[in-house]
């Protein structure tokens, strides 16, 4: 998937989770040179009184996101008047990048690996295809019971 797929498809997934804003407002900033570590901005509600920046990074599964990633993810928050931050992979999160996302006090991150996005996207249905539905059925007669015979 190309970089800017990929992060419009995150947009579309914070969208669907039920920020505000539009995929427009949210996707100002996507795909351009020198972002400053910002790959999109959502508002967190619909008259976008409070923006939520993103990080959206595809990594090989056997490439976590280290501490440095998340510390010039953070770093760009500040600057841009930003208290919360979105930092996605497709990979996962190593013990020393979980540990600088929870100890920054002056704005939170949200981590969200590989599995965490899979599931995401499925409970959303976001960027999946139901390709097939079982219904099982059982026989019920217990409205059609005599209640006295």
């Amino acid at each position: 998937m190309h970089p800017d797929a990929f992060e419009r498809l995150i947009v579309d997934l914070l969208l669907a989770m039920g920020f505000g804003g539009s995929r427009k407002d949210a996707g100002e900033r996507l795909g351009r040179t020198g972002d400053g570590g910002i790959d999109g901005i959502i508002r967190q509600d619909a008259l976008g009184l409070d923006a939520v920046f993103i990080q959206a990074k595809r990594y090989a599964e056997d490439s976590p996101v280290s501490a440095p990633a998340i510390q010039g993810f953070a770093g760009a928050l500040p600057g841009r008047g930003a208290t919360k931050g979105v930092f996605v992979t497709t990979s996962r999160f190593t013990p020393a990048a979980r540990e600088t996302a929870e100890g920054y006090r002056s704005h939170r991150i949200v981590l969200i690996d590989g599995p965490e996005l899979a599931r995401l996207l499925i409970e959303h249905e976001i960027g999946v295809r139901v390709v097939q539905t079982l219904r099982i059925h059982r026989v019920d007669l217990e409205a059609y019971e005599d209640e006295e015979a």
